[in-house]
């Protein structure tokens, strides 16, 4: 069962609406007690919500998805009018499902003092119970738990308050928001089979963020990028920019896109687009096609204001999408329904990597005054800025995103046994796969790899590969018994295609999960390959020339290994070892059907 896989472990605390006693007694949340000074650590916020639990057990369930590596439960709250406390409730409920996230980065915890702020309204406090007459609120309240337990004073160096705040990446040292794809952390694997059991309508990220200084209080971050159905698409500029935002601002906020500064020294340069892709989990969660919203809220604001923020922008969301949540599940229907049937169209496309526009838009800064003051510490401009003097700047704004690489799109890709890594991947992605039960001979499209490059230094635990020679070719192929299948009539086919398409920007290849496929494992003694050349140019006139035009390349004609490989790199003794030739094959309906006869069997995957 779902409920099981992602460990959705119910604390069952009491039965019954909240008591008035409940409703009497205090719950004054540990960062209000505060005055905002401080927030509370991971114990104290876990017994705040047993007990809120305990007090309200037909609105509110504490649950956990996981368990982190330093062995802390991976909370996760629901509340639900009505007892839609599992994914499978929820669903059948016809009610939207919110879910929002707090402390990825669990320095930047504002979403976490909010949701006890909310979690209390919504239920004991009785303030604001109907917002979950058609919505139900998923609320993970820190996600990086164990960094969040690594607090302290010096964590945030550009951030003002609260005294102490988490660390940035988990105990293993991983930003779990740049994880979404790769899925290195345990944290991670745990949320994606979380996710998928919820499969929530609207997602929202709760950050705070770095940069300028500025007027606004809040800012905010949509998926424009193409793996997001235009109609998911069009529901999120409706429902944010024509209702949800002005109703934020209306509470004496101020709110902005995010703001990509295009030259940190001078905001007039203007901001750009900084397309997240799917290392994000708002770039994620378009794969899926669900609406999604990253809320960065401004480090220098007090913390109370922060919280105050993120809490009313989580109010006002909840009122839209209780009145509107039909249009919205009705977008992501389209949007799944349009993504199986796309798997039947030899011609479709998909972008898998974007860049930012070079083409702009005017956009109303409200900035501070700055000074720009030649700096003999760094070298450079030292800006500072004058927050007692706000000042308006009309400034480009570099928007759209433009694609950079686009594929044609196959029925379905097929992975061999043995690249069990991958295949780990897919099942960790909760991809629908099925697996050959026999020996396959199949007519295949698949890419021939070279001349790779990869960054100097390391990211997030891996070296990726920056740049490589791509070329396709189409022949037919011997794959051992136990291949799995990734076919792409399912929804969560853009995630299939994000990990397993070469260019795509954050794809299996680019982190280094396939980097084997570019190694050479046997090698020639130069004094059989002397012998070999001799007899290749014999048989070959045109060999000749193409060595003497490489010889003109006074590093080639100085190198004796490279002269020796010109040949070898061209023999049946190479070609064996499939160097750079990438393993997941590209399959078209043809191709497909014939796999299924030869009696593939659902795999590990979604059934």
């Amino acid at each position: 069962m779902i409920a099981v896989r992602c460990l959705l472990l119910t604390f069952l605390l009491g039965s019954g609406p909240a008591t008035a006693a409940a409703r009497r007694a205090d719950w004054t949340t540990p960062a209000e007690a505060a005055q905002f000074r401080t927030t509370p650590t991971y114990a104290q916020t876990h017994a705040w919500l047993e007990r809120l639990a305990a007090a309200a057990p037909k609105s509110i369930r504490l649950t956990r998805f996981g368990i982190s590596p330093e062995g802390r439960d991976l909370m996760l709250v629901v509340a639900a009018s009505n007892g839609e406390f599992t994914p499978e409730a929820a669903h059948a409920s016809g009610k939207t499902i919110v879910m929002v996230q707090s402390g990825i980065h669990a320095g930047e915890i504002e979403g976490k003092d909010a949701a006890l702020m909310l979690l209390r309204d919504v239920s004991v406090a009785a303030k604001r119970p109907h917002l979950l007459d058609h919505a139900i609120l998923v609320w993970l309240p820190i996600f990086n738990v164990d960094g969040h337990e690594n607090s302290g004073p010096y964590n945030r160096i550009n951030q003002l308050g609260p005294d102490a705040m988490g660390f940035r990446a988990t105990a293993q040292n991983l930003n779990l928001n740049r994880d979404y794809m790769k899925a290195d952390a345990p944290e991670m694997r745990d949320w994606l089979a979380m996710f998928d059991a919820w499969l929530p309508d609207l997602f929202l990220d709760i950050h705070t963020t770095d940069g300028a200084d500025y007027q606004y209080d809040l800012t905010w971050y949509t998926e424009q990028w193409g793996p997001l159905h235009p109609a998911v698409q069009q529901w999120q500029h409706d429902a944010f920019e024509r209702a949800i935002l002005p109703a934020f601002d209306r509470k004496r906020h101020r709110s902005a896109p995010y703001l990509d500064l295009v030259d940190h020294r001078d905001v007039t340069k203007g901001i750009g687009n900084f397309g997240s892709g799917p290392r994000y989990s708002t770039g994620y969660v378009a794969l899926r096609n669900r609406a999604a919203l990253l809320v960065e809220t401004h480090m220098l604001k007090p913390y109370a204001t922060r919280v105050r923020a993120t809490y009313d922008f989580v109010v006002e969301t909840l009122e839209h999408v209780n009145r509107d949540g039909a249009a919205l599940r009705k977008a992501i229907a389209q949007a799944d329904a349009e993504t199986v049937a796309r798997a039947k169209d030899a011609d479709a496309k998909l972008a898998v990597a974007y860049g930012t526009s070079k083409e702009s838009v005017p956009f109303v800064f409200n900035g501070y005054a700055f000074r720009q003051d030649a700096s003999p510490i760094s070298g450079d401009a030292w800006v500072q800025y004058d927050p007692n003097t706000p000042k308006t700047y009309t400034i480009p704004y570099y928007r759209d995103l433009v694609p950079t690489q686009t594929v044609s799109l196959p029925a379905a890709y097929l992975v061999p046994a043995g690249w069990t890594t991958v295949i780990d991947k897919l099942h960790q992605h909760h991809l629908r796969t099925e697996r050959s039960a026999m020996p396959l001979r199949l007519a295949v499209e698949r890419y021939r790899l070279g001349s790779p490059h990869w960054a100097e230094g390391p990211f997030e635990g891996h070296h990726l590969l920056k740049d490589f020679t791509l070329a396709s070719e189409r022949t037919e192929d011997d794959f051992a018994a136990g291949a799995v299948i990734v076919p792409l009539d399912q929804p969560a086919a853009n995630v299939a295609v994000n990990l397993l398409e070469p260019r795509a920007s954050d794809s299996l290849l680019a982190w280094g999960t396939l980097d084997a496929l570019f190694e050479q494992k046997e090698y020639a003694d130069a004094r059989v390959t002397e012998r070999l050349a001799r007899e290749m140019l014999a048989k070959d006139p045109a060999l000749q020339k193409a060595f003497d035009e490489r010889l003109a390349d006074p590093a080639f004609a100085k190198s004796p290994e490279a002269r020796l490989a010109f040949f070898y790199e061209r023999s049946p003794w190479y070609a064996t070892q499939r160097v750079g030739l990438y393993p997941i094959v590209r399959l078209d309906a043809a191709a497909l059907a014939h796999a299924r006869a030869g009696r593939a069997e659902p795999g590990l995957g979604k059934r």
